[in-house]
């Protein structure tokens, strides 16, 4: 499959907040300013990109059986697929902590808006949900980086957007029974109905010119 068609379906067409509801806690948790969505954003999409061709690396050369580095050095095939959960957090969290430094350094406020939610990113269900999903739908490597980016631009795209209208929403007459968590759920729904509309879109039609 196309990289860019892999980039336009994982960003729009199966958008991991919008499509498949992952990474609920910190998108509703953190999408109360726009600024500090954006922060987390950011942190995403780093974490995607990096961690997706990592843990290909890793499914390919450690825990396939017939592509494995260890069968080959042992003459026999050992299917080591059940530790990908293992692996997976692990890279995921080694690679979260890298970027809870970085932004420590460079943007100690944002640092303290995210909270606790930065550390989070690494039990982030959009997160190792990307890498699985990666497994499952057998992308080679370059498919992998375009579906970690994709996927990290479609988080970014989501939180970003439910944060805008949320701070416009801090000047509206809501309902007292709806304010808060529930108008951002009724939102999210609102949101997610639109971007399913994208559903019968052909990424491969488009870049073909049809």
């Amino acid at each position: 499959m196309d990289l860019f068609n892999i980039f336009i379906k994982a960003a729009f067409i199966e958008n991991m907040v919008l499509a498949y509801f992952l990474g609920m806690c910190s998108y509703l948790a953190v999408s109360k300013t726009v600024k500090t969505a954006v922060g987390l954003g950011a942190a995403v999409i780093f974490v995607l990109a990096i961690t997706m061709p990592i843990n290909w690396v890793v499914y390919t050369y450690l825990l396939e059986p017939s592509t494995s580095m260890l069968s080959g050095l042992i003459g026999t095939e050992m299917d080591l697929t059940f530790l990908r959960l293992i692996l997976f957090i692990a890279v995921i969290a080694a690679m979260v902590q890298l970027v809870e430094m970085i932004i420590e350094k460079v943007s100690p406020a944002l640092y303290t808006s995210l909270g606790i939610f930065l550390p989070l990113i690494t039990v982030n269900c959009a997160i190792l949900g990307g890498s699985l999903f990666m497994v499952s739908r057998e992308y080679a490597f370059g498919e992998s980086v375009a579906f970690g980016i994709g996927s990290g631009v479609g988080f970014f795209l989501a939180i970003v957007a439910i944060a805008a209208i949320r701070e416009k929403l801090r000047y509206s007459n809501v309902p007292p029974a709806l304010r808060g968590l529930g108008i951002a759920f009724i939102l999210t729904g609102l949101m997610g109905i639109a971007f399913m509309s994208l559903m019968g879109i052909d990424p491969a039609a488009l870049t073909a010119g049809k």
